[in-house]
């Protein structure tokens, strides 16, 4: 089998985030080709895509106007996260700067229905919240409209249909949300989701007639399911129930009444498409198959009868297809680059669960070359979050590894979001270490697995998954070949101080707080553990990391020194919570290919 290096799989390309132009005819989307996201379009499937923004820092998000050739797009600097908005006129390729607040962050809430104005959530007031603001199309900087002040985690869900309302989504921690109705008028605000204990309110739509909400929520159940909130009566009727799997995201096309909503099942997605014939009924209609997955990102055409959404499987790179609602029929409109790689020769991996310490099966992800021979390195590959989840997509440095003769195990601990609340709630606060304990009990599997070497292998993760990483070298030392920590949490007091002001009390609310946690943080904090550690330890991270500070980078590569483990350090002077740039990315996971290569 031919082998390929890892600067040719950092060069597979991924399209995203379609949004349908007015005419329904072309769509904008994201796409790495250059080496960072920036804007494209394209006017039909197979067609040459035309690059339209040219930076050296990431695209966040593009979106078309309902009625003008005209783009909405988000880019923040060197990895910061603190995006401004920006219009770009397609025909003269005019780019301006709406926002112009760099010091703050702002988050896109969408055209209005005839393009005129937009909607936005910022902490431009203070950093610690965030607030709403309306803006005519055509003004910048301090022309936008502060129509409601927030006092914590705000960002918006769209206008209504009369384009006199806005949906307000507040989130007090990953697993616990609100939803408000705001009159754009006069400023007033309805609390329309009053609950107690935690509850999920996501994926909010206005129904076609703006008098009930439609949602997946999991304020009555263990799993999100989709329901209907009537206004008037302040009351929650099921739609469609998942079962035993998330119902993880809804889409309404209001002229239509055409709707998409899609299941989480043990990670991979099934899409429904169906029209809205009664408030509670979706009549079923023929459904598109796309490769077994993950889709997301949908975007409504102007009339309905189309749909562009974002897909990407184990051995499918990213790209945006667009579905007919009626027939089911599907294109793929973009065409990503494998950098030249044989499609074929990406590996699939296998869904299995895991036994842990109590008894609970833990699901994930276990891949292995496809003519691999006798027992393999293995690396575990553990995702941040930790309200997060791995799922069949791609990942091109993955698949490099798995060319180049490593397995790869993704497990998916307790506190991982896809399997209802009551799993996501095991590992928080003083539950912490339990997750750290489903890591054992995955490498205890390896051992007994015939493809596995017992003796080689290495915990690697990134944010959370670093943490993850540093806490499995600490807890259970002898179970490690190496490890590879990605702006990881080495201490989650100073990790807590330290992070934006804007994200502290969400991450309180899932690890725990200073004011009543912080000896127990202190304690499972693995600088405080760093004796333990015996593995070789790699620790990449970005100096402009907004999340986690790079100071936990610079703290546990001095104690694990102090300690005469052997550690290597690498750090981005432009980079924040992860490698955006090509270049960058290159000379990261180089250094980890000869890192593992060393050691492992």
């Amino acid at each position: 089998m031919t082998t390929y290096d890892i600067e040719r799989y950092l060069n597979v390309r991924s399209a995203y985030g379609g949004s349908f132009g007015p005419d329904g005819e072309s769509l904008a989307f994201l796409m790495d080709t250059t080496g960072t996201a920036q804007v494209w379009t394209v006017d039909g499937p197979g067609e040459w895509p035309v690059q339209r923004t040219f930076y050296d820092d990431r695209v966040t998000f593009v979106d078309y106007s309902p009625e003008r050739e005209e783009l909405a797009f988000g880019k923040d600097q060197g990895g910061n996260e603190r995006a401004q908005l920006y219009t770009l006129d397609t025909a003269t390729g005019e780019i301006t700067n709406r926002t112009q607040r760099p010091d703050a962050k702002h988050r896109w809430g969408g055209w209005d229905g005839d393009g005129e104005r937009f909607a936005f959530a910022s902490n431009r007031r203070d950093h610690t919240v965030f607030d709403i603001y309306v803006q005519d199309r055509d003004g910048v900087g301090d022309d936008a409209e502060l129509v409601h002040e927030g006092d914590g985690w705000l960002s918006l869900s769209g206008w209504s249909p009369d384009g006199d309302r806005l949906l307000v989504h507040e989130a007090h921690s990953s697993f616990d949300h609100d939803v408000h109705v705001l009159d754009v008028s006069d400023g007033g605000i309805s609390h329309v989701t009053p609950h107690e204990g935690r509850a999920r309110f996501s994926s909010v739509e206005w129904g076609p007639d703006g008098d009930s909400l439609y949602m997946v929520t999991d304020h009555d159940s263990d799993t999100l399911r989709l329901e209907r909130l009537d206004l008037s009566e302040g009351e929650f009727s099921v739609v469609e129930d998942g079962g035993e799997w998330n119902v993880d995201g809804v889409s309404i096309h209001e002229e239509s009444r055409r709707v998409v909503y899609t299941r989480n099942v043990d990670g991979y997605t099934d899409l429904s498409v169906g029209e809205l014939v009664d408030p509670d009924r979706i009549d079923p209609a023929e459904t598109a198959s796309f490769p077994e997955g993950v889709v997301a990102g949908l975007d409504w055409g102007p009339d309905g009868e189309e749909y562009a959404v974002t897909v990407t499987a184990s051995t499918d790179n990213t790209n945006v297809h667009v579905a007919d609602a009626r027939t089911g029929e599907r294109d793929r409109w973009t065409n990503a680059a494998t950098a030249g790689i044989p499609r074929e020769t990406f590996v699939e991996p296998q869904l299995v669960h895991v036994p842990s310490f109590d008894g609970r099966e833990i699901p994930g992800f276990f891949s292995v070359p496809e003519d691999a021979e006798g027992e393999l390195p293995v690396i575990v590959d553990i995702h941040g979050g930790p309200e997060s989840q791995r799922r069949p997509s791609f990942r091109a440095v993955k698949q490099y590894f798995l060319n180049n003769g490593y397995a790869v195990f993704e497990p998916n601990v307790r506190g991982s979001s896809g399997y209802g609340k009551e799993y996501a709630s095991l590992d928080d606060v003083r539950n912490r270490m339990d997750s750290v304990k489903d890591l054992k009990a995955g490498v205890e599997w390896l051992q007994d697995h015939p493809d596995a070497d017992a003796d080689r292998i290495v915990a690697y993760g990134g944010s959370y998954g670093g943490f993850m990483v540093l806490s499995a070298l600490t807890e259970y030392p002898d179970l490690w070949a190496a490890g590879v920590d990605v702006v990881g949490i080495a201490n989650f007091v100073t990790f807590l101080e330290n992070t934006s002001d804007w994200r502290r009390s969400l991450r309180e609310a899932e690890y725990g707080s200073l004011d009543e946690d912080r000896e127990f943080l202190q304690e499972i904090s693995p600088t405080n553990n760093i004796e333990n550690i015996d593995a070789p330890l790699f620790v990449l991270h970005g100096e402009n990391d907004p999340r986690v500070p790079v100071s936990e980078a610079e703290q546990i590569v001095e104690d694990a020194r102090e300690q005469g483990v052997p550690v290597r350090k690498l750090l981005f002077p432009d980079e924040g919570h992860g490698f955006s740039k090509l270049e960058n990315r290159i000379e990261a996971y180089s250094a980890v290919v000869e890192f593992l290569d060393e050691h492992v």
